[in-house]
């Protein structure tokens, strides 16, 4: 079996590719050897290969390196084929099949979420979301499981004022407090909860699905129609578990990993907010 291990130059290539990825704009190759713990002369090398394939882009006057333009088509490859889609779709029929209500994956989408799958649970009420709808972020269940495991850096920039709050049906968070206050219960819970917010007569359950890195690239759903009363905790509880073992076979199929074996791996917690 052929491991990253066994190919070591393809490994330092990719590692290469994803550090420049990670930071704000060009750097220096004397810190790319630094960082990753190459030495410089394989550095160089490998980066005159990246630049002479378009992977990264040279900047003589700046002595730094950045990201080329094959970097971006294969960003945009991606995003063409919708391998997350894909591969979530049959995930999320299994769940549905099991727990008799409705699912959807949703991604972040500066302040919104986006749907990307939604998968209906035959005989149940019909549903506001569906696939290319995009809903206020903070009040959907997907999307507060999203923001729980961002950097608080990044939940600032998106929410900096009350002015940033879309009111949909007069509940949920109205300034940049209280949806601190929320995301620190989800975190506590584990998973991320609606009651109404959304759709009267409708609750959702939602974890985050984490990337490689251990990112939150998107958030699973369960949503179910409610009497006027919170759902019991029970049933929430039992939801929120069927979406937390949808979201780690997910997870596996696209390669991620959770935040806790990216704090093992030495990526802290302590930014996240």
């Amino acid at each position: 079996m052929v491991t990253s291990s066994s190919v070591p130059a393809a490994s330092h290539a990719l590692a290469i590719l994803r550090y420049l990825a990670a930071q704000a704009g060009p750097v220096p190759a004397a810190a790319i050897a630094r960082d990753l713990g190459l030495p410089r002369s394989s550095v160089y090398h490998l980066l005159a290969v990246l630049v002479e394939d378009g992977f990264a882009v040279h900047l003589p006057e700046e002595r730094r390196y950045g990201l080329g333009v094959s970097a971006f088509e294969l960003g945009s490859a991606y995003s063409r084929q919708a391998p997350l889609a894909r591969l979530a779709r049959p995930v999320l029929a299994r769940l549905v099949d099991t727990v008799h209500e409705s699912a959807h994956l949703a991604v972040l989408h500066g302040r919104e979420v986006l749907y990307v799958v939604e998968e209906r649970a035959r005989g149940r009420p019909p549903l506001v979301s569906d696939v290319g709808v995009r809903l206020p972020a903070q009040l959907t269940a997907s999307g507060r499981a999203i923001l729980a495991d961002l950097p608080r850096a990044h939940v600032r920039a998106l929410f900096p004022g009350a002015d940033a709050f879309v009111d949909r049906h007069g509940a949920g968070p109205r300034t940049p407090s209280a949806l601190r206050s929320l995301l620190v219960q989800v975190r506590r819970d584990g998973y991320a909860t609606e009651h109404g917010e959304v759709t009267p007569g409708f609750a959702s359950v939602a974890v985050a699905v984490h990337d490689h890195t251990g990112h939150p690239v998107a958030g699973l759903a369960i949503t179910f129609p409610t009497e006027a009363s919170e759902p019991d905790g029970a049933a929430r509880a039992a939801y929120a578990g069927a979406a937390e073992r949808a979201a780690a076979t997910l997870r596996e199929r696209i390669g991620g990993r959770s935040p806790e074996d990216s704090v093992r791996s030495g990526r802290s917690r302590s930014s996240y907010g």
